[in-house]
């Protein structure tokens, strides 16, 4: 299927690796001009070299922490002095952030930074933008909505989806679509270095857990966030999209 994406403008954030590094490797090969950002640059480097490598344009790549207070005016300079338009967001940076019930405030303001606050105002940056084109589309990666702990990261993306849905009250009329995707278990840093490292750690979490009955890989986010992100996802705008593999129990 033509996702009809060729030279449309993506900047994708916590494109170094991971989930944000499929993403972006998917809509490379879908003709999109990218932007990518991320703490780590040695990493956006690699990913941008390999991009190129792969026979796709180069994309913009910027350094930063979403969270420092000039980051969000910083990247917008940087996107519409290079490219003067956005027509994709990907608000992917973030993560979990598991606490007790006696955390300090100081942690729960980190992850809302983070995860809730970096998005909203990343995406509140470029909407005037997309107002002006009649055409947008924000597309946030999000979260669990089965915690199986106390996590400030999940509580933020939860937010996210509250805040997604109202905007679409506000921008659908200029042609702009709001949507987040929800993963699963994606290979990634945070499994293979922490949850489950081991091949048996993995194929066994997902005999348990994942009906499909195998750990999903980063592109198959990618391939989501593509299909939201295209003209033909129009009539699409303040959903929840669950990839996951079936892991997720609930049917409502």
């Amino acid at each position: 299927m033509d996702f009809e994406l060729s030279g449309r403008v993506a900047l994708v954030t916590g494109a170094s690796a991971g989930i944000g590094r499929g993403i972006a490797e998917v809509l490379a090969t879908e003709g999109v001009q990218l932007i990518v950002a991320a703490r780590r640059e040695h990493l956006l480097r690699d990913v941008a070299a390999r991009l190129v490598a792969a026979g796709s344009r180069p994309p913009l790549v910027v350094p930063l922490d979403l969270t420092l207070p000039q980051a969000v005016e910083e990247i917008r300079w940087h996107v519409l002095d290079r490219f003067g338009r956005l027509d994709i967001l990907v608000n992917n940076a973030g993560g979990g952030r598991p606490v007790t019930a006696d955390a300090p405030d100081e942690e729960w303001k980190t992850a809302f930074d983070l995860n809730f606050d970096a998005y909203r105002r990343l995406a509140h940056a470029f909407l005037p933008v997309m107002q002006r084109q009649q055409w947008g589309r924000i597309v946030n990666i999000t979260g669990s909505s089965e915690p199986q702990n106390l996590n400030a990261g999940n509580v933020a993306k939860a937010a996210v989806h509250a805040w997604a849905k109202g905007l679409t009250r506000e921008v659908s009329r200029f042609g702009i679509t709001v949507n987040s995707v929800c993963p699963g278990r994606i290979m990634s840093e945070q499994i293979t270095g922490r949850l489950l490292p081991t091949a048996e750690d993995r194929e066994e979490f997902a005999g348990a857990h994942i009906p499909v009955g195998y750990i999903g890989e980063p592109q198959d986010i990618g391939y989501a966030v593509a299909f939201l992100a295209s003209p033909k996802a129009r009539y699409i705008t303040g959903e929840i999209v669950h990839v996951d593999g079936g892991m997720r129990r609930h049917a409502f």
